[in-house]
Formats: structure tokens, sequence, C-alpha cells
């Protein structure tokens, strides 16, 4: 129940003869004193019931005050024992179920007993009616004046009284109605009031309430003083202000120079120090003249000083002496990282081009570089090489998870904290305004409501705009074009079309085996060593040792769990030697399990085997290349088709249109008419907790289907990836260096790749490439044509199935004729397009 509002009772109406017997209402929040008027809510059913039972008789009931307003459904020893018996003067139900009732407080009433308890409480109560004074004795009267004195000194300091209550108040004589009036307006606590209530005695009543006036009178009091002492002190700053004022003015009459004069003539100073341009000068002189004029504490003075300050700190004319021998800047490059040949020749072209035009004395806009490569492949540790070659400073910015375009142009100085953006943030860190600067993790920034944080990049990411770059703090233009600004990113895809076309791409690929032999040799090892408190002297890893953690304990395109499990080993050794065991450690083959537990990672023993509806494929991901095996099988139905393995919508349709390719020959195939409506076949790509799409597994998944409707096994040495049409063509495909170490760290012989990815074959390295047998295909019959063994008799795997004939030679495969083929088809491979 909820306390609406308060009225005053006519002191002179009487009231019915009460029962012994009433419902019991249990209140929350209010204590109900007699003669008030009251409007309650009742929302509980057992309430609502004890109302409906008594309006058709005496309307009357006993209202309690709870002990835990938390109570929602009090028991009988969570209700006061002394109430108000009430009368219920009007009823309303109100839509959502709850009861407004107007009740008039009575008289008071002690519960004796609880005779009912369901639906309601019903009471037993012994009601105290308090007698009519005929005459006031006048100890009596006194205190009755006293108390209408302090009411109206209360009301006077600010205490709110309701004027028909004030009004009945100074008319009432009877010391208990006088108490319970002031009771019920001074605004109680639950329990101050229940206590009240709870007094019997007239008078006894009318003293405890001039105790609580007094109490009340005196907060009051305090109230005021802590009041007028915070005006005071108010006070004391404005004239505090108006004196410093006078005195400024004071001294600069008689020539003497503040505090703050000196502070803005060193801002001067140092502006005049800066050699900004000329815009930024008068935007700086512009404000210590406002700062000139300001109070030194006040809010704003310090927001322009903090302004001024970051105007004068910023490198506008500050910038390093670039490296131009391109031989040495060749040294650090390889001393820093082992391959990556195409990185670094950009950058010593970069600087090739930039010694041509320092001798013509002419300004080279920076380079907007961008690395893709999957993670652990060193894009952003060739960042500070690059920094390091060209003897510039270097700046990381993290973009992954920025949603807010603030956080890169800076937040508006009317905002309170404002600052600039991390590309000034940056370039105040490196204190040169021609740093290598590295945008890490370009393909992770977000977008919501607080803007496009990539659309911001446009700008600076562009040459010809970022020449005055203007962030939202500043408000002026910076000049960015001395700055090499070098992106990194997982995935071009989830970077903005405008976007890519503002850098210049640079793919960093997955790593050969014997690169991260390489890797680990040249960098991984002695860093290692020196981080474990070891030396050469103290452990030595072999080539096959390394090769056998790369190969067993490691599936990654980069060389970041290498690098652990070396740590792992080490720690180790590190053991080892420390409790006296050994001297020197020398790590092989044979030791690798015996520090580092069973291998990982080991060849699926099905690669071994030939089976019918199993054809092998290369898959690209994240991380590097795998391969997959595509199996198929049929079972009796009604020519439905179930894909399985967590594919992704492009990976079914390719699944689709090689079905669609292969029952269009199923004549040529020698597939019995009617198979297909009577027969289900059943596509699954293991590993089907991770999810797989794309198109290239095209040809892979048509070998499987075609391997298990005609009975032909597909060679477990051949490894395929293609995209195929409905008319049998093999499209191409991307990730091909991932595929291709994928299919050589299994072992496989032969590779069939689509016709137009001859072009990517140059780029791979001659170590990777030897030992596979490369097959260029343009249409599915050559990779039927290869995927399958033939007999002596021109027959594959002893069946009778009529040879096509597409020859075809390593690394190249002619147009097949225009006739039916009769091929057989290959596995799914995943990559991106």
């Amino acid at each position: 129940m909820a306390l609406s509002n308060i009225m005053a009772l006519d002191p002179e109406q009487s009231f019915p003869t009460i029962p012994g017997a009433l419902p019991l209402l249990p209140i929350r929040d209010i204590v109900v004193f007699p003669h008030m008027v009251i409007p309650l809510f009742v929302g509980r059913e057992s309430s609502v019931k004890a109302i409906e039972s008594v309006l058709s008789t005496h309307k009357l009931v006993l209202l309690a005050a709870q002990k835990s307003h938390d109570v929602e459904v009090p028991n009988p020893e969570d209700i006061h024992s002394f109430g108000t018996v009430s009368m219920i003067l009007r009823m309303l139900k109100l839509p959502d179920g709850r009861v407004k009732i107007l009740v008039q407080g009575l008289c008071r009433a002690n519960v004796v007993s609880f005779s009912q308890v369901s639906p309601y409480y019903q009471v037993a109560i012994s009601p105290y009616v308090e007698p009519t004074l005929t005459s006031i004795p006048l100890e009596i009267e006194a205190v009755i004046r006293t108390v209408k004195e302090q009411v109206g000194e209360v009301v006077g300091m600010g205490k709110l009284f309701l004027p028909e209550v004030f009004g009945v108040i100074e008319h009432l004589e009877d010391p208990g109605r006088l108490a319970d009036m002031i009771a019920s307006t001074l605004g109680l606590k639950v329990e101050v009031a229940q206590s009240v209530l709870e007094i019997v005695d007239p008078v006894a009543r009318l003293l405890k309430i001039r105790e609580m006036l007094q109490k009340e009178r005196d907060l009051l009091m305090m109230q005021q003083k802590i009041h007028s002492e915070a005006k005071g002190e108010m006070d004391r700053s404005q004239r505090e202000y108006y004196l410093r004022e006078q005195q400024r003015a004071i001294q600069k009459e008689l020539g003497e120079i503040d505090d703050r004069t000196e502070e803005v003539k060193e801002f001067r100073a140092k502006v005049t120090k800066a050699k900004m341009p000329e815009k930024v000068t008068k935007e700086a002189e512009k404000q210590l003249k406002r700062l000139e004029k300001m109070h030194p504490d006040s809010a704003e003075a310090t927001t322009v000083r903090t302004y001024v300050e970051w105007l004068v700190e910023l490198p506008w004319n500050k910038s390093t002496q670039d490296n131009t021998d391109v031989r040495e800047a060749k040294r650090v490059l390889d001393e820093d990282h082992y391959g990556m040949e195409k990185v670094k020749d950009r950058v010593l072209e970069y600087l090739a081009v930039r010694n041509m035009k320092g001798q013509k004395k002419e300004k080279m806009k920076g380079p907007i570089l961008c690395f893709v490569g999957p993670p652990g492949v060193g894009k952003t540790s060739l960042g500070r090489s690059i920094a390091r070659a060209l003897g510039r400073e270097f700046v990381r910015v993290s973009l992954g998870g920025i949603r807010d375009e603030a956080e890169l142009r800076g937040h508006r100085r009317t905002y309170v904290g404002a600052l600039p953006g991390r590309i000034i943030q940056g370039l105040k860190q490196a204190g040169t305004n021609n740093p290598v600067f590295m945008l890490d993790e370009l393909d992770k920034v977000g977008n919501d409501f607080r803007g496009d944080p990539a659309s911001a990049l446009l700008e600076v990411l562009d040459p010809e705009q970022n020449y005055s770059f203007s962030d939202h703090y500043l408000g002026v233009p910076f000049d960015l074009s001395n700055v090499m600004f070098i992106t990194t990113a997982n995935q071009v895809d989830p970077i903005s079309s405008p976007l890519r076309d503002r850098m210049e791409m640079i793919e960093l690929l997955s790593y050969s085996t014997e690169e991260k032999v390489g890797i680990a040799h040249h960098h991984l090892l002695a860093r290692q060593i020196e981080e474990h408190g070891l030396t050469q002297h103290d452990v030595h890893l072999n080539d096959l040792a390394i090769e056998t953690i790369i190969t067993q304990y490691t599936r990654e395109a980069g060389v970041r769990n290498l690098e652990r499990e070396i740590a792992h080993v080490l720690r180790k050794i590190a053991r080892q030697i420390s409790e006296g065991k050994k001297q020197k450690c020398t790590v092989g083959p044979t030791q690798v399990e015996r520090y580092l537990g069973a291998p990982k990672f080991l060849q699926e023993p099905e690669q071994d085997k030939e089976e019918v509806g199993v054809a092998t494929g290369l898959a690209w991901t994240a991380t590097g290349g795998d391969t997959i095996r595509v199996e198929a099988t049929t079972m009796k139905g009604k020519g439905g088709v179930t894909l399985t393995g967590h594919l992704g919508d492009v990976m079914k349709e390719s699944a689709h249109a090689a079905l669609s390719y292969i029952r269009s020959q199923e004549k040529e195939f020698k597939i019995k008419s009617g198979f297909f409506t009577k027969h289900d076949l059943h596509i699954h790509v293991p590993s089907g907790a991770i999810p797989k799409d794309g198109p290239s597994a095209g040809i892979t998944m048509a070998c499987a289907l075609v391997s298990i409707l005609t009975g032909v096994r597909v060679r477990n040495d051949v490894a395929m990836t293609g995209e195929i049409t409905l008319r049998g063509r093999v499209l191409p495909i991307g990730g091909l260096k991932e595929k291709v170490l994928a299919a050589k760290r299994v072992g496989m012989k032969v590779v069939i790749l689509p016709k137009r990815n001859e072009k990517d074959l140059s780029e791979l390295p001659r170590h990777i490439q030897q030992g596979i047998q490369f097959v260029l295909a343009d249409h599915i019959g050559v990779v039927f044509e290869t995927a399958f063994h033939k007999n002596k008799n021109g027959h594959k795997n002893g069946t009778t199935i009529p040879s096509v004939g597409l020859p075809h030679k390593t690394g190249q495969a002619k147009r097949p004729a225009r006739r039916k083929y009769t091929e057989l088809p290959s596995m799914l491979a995943l990559a991106p397009e």
C-alpha cells in the first residue's frame, strides 16, 4: 500500500460502534492516526478480499503497520500489534487489479489475537476511545500553546505544512487530537510514528510531540546555519576575485608583472621556438590573448592552457634525417628478418627514390603500405625494423576494437576532458613529423553510433589529403605527408574498398618449413637462449630437432607457436643445468618428444589408404594452409542430397554444382538410369565442428562423388583445389602458397591447380616446388585423368570407364576436345577467393 495524500477530519465528527473482531490490513511505509482521512492503494489479494468482506456491513478494518518494508506476505509476527480502526469511505477498482480506498481513522486498537489467517487476517481487538475533555487544566493548556508556537516556528523555518492542516492545528484544543494531527504531518519514520501511536495517554503523547518539534526546530536551525556559511564562502570567493582583478590593474599601472603575464610570456616564446605554420601561430596568439583576460583558477583558463600546451609541444618543424645508405638499410632489414624479399625490396626502392628526389631538392610524399598476412608472420615487427633501417622514430597504434571516430580524430574542446586523437598523440610521442607510423589490425576496426573510424582514416591514408589533416581537438591543419604510414591486417575483405584503394597492398605469405627453420636459427633460438639465461655453450638444437618441432608440434602460418615450443624446451634444459644434471644439452629429433611430450600433429592414417568415395583437397585458413578429406557415400532413398561438416552457403552451392555436372554426364560415367531418383547422396567434410566455406572445393567434391558412383578409388598422393562450373570448367582460387605448403607437409606428390593460377606458381620459392608435380587444369576432365589410376589397358583401376583422352604435361594442360567426358571428380578445398 502507498500513501497518496492526507486530509484532516472534522474534529467534531463522531464514529460508529466498533465490533470486537475486524479484518486486518497490513500497510507499509505509513502509520495511520485517528481522525485522519487517507487514500491507500491495496494490491495484495488477501487485503482486497478483506475489504470486499466488510463493504456490505460495517465497513470497518484495522490498519496496522508492518515491521519491515521488504516483507511481501507478512506473517502475524511481522505486523505491529497496535493499529488504528478505520472506516472505508470509498473504493475504486483500478485496471491493473489493484484497489484504491479512502479510509478514515477512528481510534486506536490493540490486537488481542488472530482468529483467522486465510483468506485474510481476522483479529480480535481491544479499542481505545479517548474521552472528550470538558475542561483543560492550565498545565495542559500551556503545553498546547507551546506546541502550537513550535509548529509556527518550524513552518517559518521552511517546514512544509498544508495550509488546511495548519488551520486545523491552530483551532484544536484537544491534546490527543492535536498530537495525532502533528505526528501525521511531520513525516516521521515508521518506527517513530508507531511509537507515538502506541502512547494511549493524550497528555503524554502531546509531550512526546513537543520533544520532536524541538528536535525538528534544532535541525532546521542547523540547516540554515550551514546554508548561510556556504553562501558566505561563495561571497568571499567573489570578493577575492574582485581584489585580484584590482591588484592586477594596480600592477599593470605600476609596470609590475604578475604570474599570469609571465606564463603567457613563456608560451609566446615556445610558440616562436616551435616554428608553427602561419595559420597555427595566429590561432595560438588568439588563445594566449584569451588566457591573459581569464582568471588563472577558472575552468576555462585550464582548458585554454592545455590546448596551447598541445600546440607548442607538437613537432611542427622537427624531423629526423633519413638513412640514405641503401646498403646499410638492407643490412639492417636482413639482420632483423629472414626472407620477406618483396617487402625489403619495396623499402629499399623507397630509399633509392628519396635519394634521387633529395638530390633535386624536391619533396617526396610518404608511402602508404599495408602488410596483409596471417598471424605470426612478422608484420608488426617488420614495421619496427623498417623504422630502424630508415633511422626514424617508430609509433604503433592498435586499431583493434576501436568503434569511436574520436579515438582517431580527437574530441572537440567543448567536451570536458577532451584530448587529441591517437594520430596526433602518436606524433607528439615520436617528437618528429616524419616517423614510421604503424596502424595495427586495420581489419579489426568496427563502427557504431559513435562513427566509423575506418572512414576517418580515409583522410589520414591519402597522400593527396593528409598534408592538411585536421584533428577535432586542435582545429588547425597538421601536415602528415612526411609520415610513412604502415598498416597491418590479417584479411583484406573486411577493409572497405575506398580505404584499400589508398594503400599499396603487400602480402606476407605463410612460411614453409625450410623458412621456419631459417628463422629459428637466425632469430628465435638466439633470442630465447638469452631470455632463459643460457649461452650457446649450454644448449644446441640441430636442424632436424627444429624441423620436428615445426611439423609435429605446431600448425601455423607464422612462428609464434614455434617460439613458444622452443622456449618450452629451453626451460626444461635450464632446469636440468640448474640442478647439476647436465653441463650441455644437445637436442635432436629423438629428444624433442622427451621435452615436449607426445606429438600434437601427426599425418592422418586415413591418407595412407586409397578408398572409394574419398578425395583429398587443399584448404586455406587464417593460420595457414591445411588438407581436408572429402567423403561421399550413397544409400537407398528418393534422390536427396545431405551436406554435413559445418559447411557455408558457398561451399554447399559448389557441392550442388559438382553433382549437377555429374548427373548431366551420367551416361558417360555408366551410371544406371534412375539411380539418382532411387538413392540419396551424402557428402561429409570431417572436422565437423570447424566452419568451412569457399567455392574452391568444387573439383574435390566432384572427384569424391564420381568415385562413389563408379566404385573407382582416388589416388591418395594427389591433392587438388579449384572451383567447378556447371559446364565442368575449373576456375582459379586464392591462397596458393598456403595450400601448396599444406600438400608438401603431408607428402603429396601431385597437386592439381586451376590453369589460371599458373601465374601464381612463378612466385613460389623453388624449394617449395621441389618434389611436387603440378597439374594445371582448365576443365574437370584433366582433374579426372590425373586423380584416378589407369591400368595397362588404359582403364582406371581395372574398371571399364571410357577414357577422355585429355593429354597433359607436368605444369600445363591442353584444353579438352569438345566431346563427352568420362573423367572422375576430386576433393573440396577451402580458400578465399
